[in-house]
């Protein structure tokens, strides 16, 4: 039987429900501690301590089936940001200043985000068409991710 690496509940969930990273955890967790962690460790405490999770799925901000090599584009990290703010989650205060940044700046283009899964950059800013893309993403021709599917 192995011994759980997790310090301090309290510590943690607090730590957690405040919104720090993984990363800022793990490397917490070895200055503090010397013990070193990796994300799945942080995902089983969540588990573990019934703690939510902080994937929010949103398929008004994000109706796409994305491939593997397009989910770490910082404008899907945008969109997954905003669905967290949208649903009134926490969000770290660096995460929040380039959230600001990225909405102003679609607002001063006129711009939403377009997917096209076929293309090697897949994530594109276009022109917003009047009438028709009323959020902040080009409303697709067909949804193609399934309720429920990771992003």
């Amino acid at each position: 039987m192995s011994v759980s690496k997790l310090q301090n509940r309290d510590e943690f969930t607090r730590w957690y429900q405040e919104g720090k990273t993984y990363s800022w955890i793990i490397e917490e967790y070895q200055r503090k501690y010397g013990i070193e962690i990796g994300a799945g460790t942080i995902s089983n405490w969540r588990s573990q301590l019934g703690l939510e999770k902080r994937a929010v799925r949103d398929s008004t901000l994000i109706p796409w089936a994305v491939k593997p090599e397009h989910r770490f584009d910082h404008i899907l990290h945008m969109l997954r940001t905003e669905a967290r703010r949208r649903g009134g989650h926490p969000i770290p205060p660096a995460r929040l200043k380039k959230l600001n940044g990225f909405l102003a700046n679609l607002e001063a283009q006129d711009a939403v985000v377009h997917y096209d899964p076929d293309t090697e950059q897949g994530w594109w800013l276009v022109h917003r068409r009047p009438e028709v893309d009323t959020d902040i993403i080009r409303v697709p021709d067909k949804v193609t991710r399934e309720r429920g599917a990771r992003d």
